[in-house]
């Protein structure tokens, strides 16, 4: 999603993100209204409603005709339409999160466990676990057999407790095991 685009789907979530304009929008999708009779029906001042149908109007969710000295307000079905399928694509919600560092949070996991090239502590959390686990697992080659004394030692380089780590990490699915040898296990 380009910069424009985010722009203006912030600034869609925004218009909506108000009860009053909510409310208009919902009046406005069974009839036409002028600003005197949103005010009435919504109990606000004229003014307010003139500035909630400004910024509705920016968006294009509603349109205006004149008629006579009064304008009329009515919602603009396929500008809502035509906003409302852009958002509600997974590939378009999905792209908000581009610019997001999505391996910020293993990092810090990282960072709070592990003291030089050590294991402090193995976290209780499954989630965090899971991240020490995978950075353990990446201390073995894909496609090696390790016994059972050679899987211990090099564990033990990393935490003490290298029975609970290994058992994990078949538990976990990233170390398979078979007659007492073990192998990388790789997602195909």
């Amino acid at each position: 999603m380009n910069n424009e685009q985010f722009q203006i789907l912030l600034r869609f979530l925004k218009a909506l993100a108000d009860e009053s304009r909510l409310k208009i929008l919902g009046i406005l999708a069974n009839q036409e209204c002028s600003v005197e009779e949103l005010a009435v029906l919504l109990q606000l001042k004229e003014p307010t409603v003139s500035h909630h149908l400004a910024k509705l109007k920016e968006l294009n969710l509603v349109t205006m005709r004149p008629e006579g000295n009064t304008r009329l307000y009515q919602l603009n079905n396929q500008a809502l339409q035509n906003i409302s399928q852009e958002i509600a694509k997974p590939e378009t919600i999905a792209s908000l999160a581009e610019d997001v560092d999505t391996e910020a949070w293993e990092s810090k996991v990282l960072g709070t466990y592990i003291e030089g090239d050590r294991l402090k502590e193995i976290p209780t959390s499954r989630k965090k676990r899971l991240v020490i686990l995978k950075w353990l697992a990446s201390k073995f080659e894909v496609g090696v057999n390790y016994s059972e004394n050679t899987m211990n030692e090099i564990l033990q380089q990393y935490y003490p407790d290298s029975t609970t780590l290994c058992r994990e990490l078949v538990g976990y699915q990233l170390m398979q095991t078979e007659n007492k040898i073990y192998r990388r296990f790789v997602e195909e």
